[in-house]
């Protein structure tokens, strides 16, 4: 029996889902997702709404520009199965500008939470360390307190 080759789309998360979660490792499966959305709408709706878009390149052009809600309208589905597809396309498109957003917000919130982190435990070193030294202090004059009695 002959194993299958995985897709491309199908390595990508499944390599996602193996490694540690990272920014980079989610926006390549994010990118590669939204990618194969794009190739397999232009090619759809090439063959289902072949009067309206006569070309492949026609048909991957019009789903680049949903799938990005540019939207130019110099080509539109003009049969409900574009529709359909369109529809598909401009919920990805959705998604993807919100996952990106979030993705980018996240990485920034966790830079900074970090950097405050290692603020404050510097903070509260330099406290600790002044706290010692009156300690030290205290315990110096305590020493010539009773060393005098």
């Amino acid at each position: 029996m002959r194993l299958r080759r995985p897709a491309p789309v199908e390595r990508r998360v499944s390599g996602f889902l193996s490694q540690p979660p990272t920014v980079r490792n989610a926006m390549s499966v994010i990118v590669s997702i939204t990618t194969f959305v794009v190739v397999l709408a232009g090619v759809a709706v090439w063959i289902l709404d072949h009067q309206e878009y006569s070309t492949l390149w026609i048909g991957l052009w019009w789903a680049l520009q949903t799938v990005t809600t540019v939207g130019y309208g110099d080509v539109a589905p003009a049969h409900l199965s574009g529709r359909l597809i369109g529809a598909v396309v401009m919920l990805q498109g959705i998604a993807f500008i919100a996952i990106i957003t979030a993705l980018l917000t996240s990485t920034f919130v966790t830079r900074a939470s970090a950097e405050y982190r290692v603020r404050e435990s510097a903070e509260e070193l330099s406290d600790r360390e002044l706290i010692e030294r009156r300690l030290d202090t205290l315990e110096e004059k305590l020493d010539k307190l009773i060393a005098r009695n």
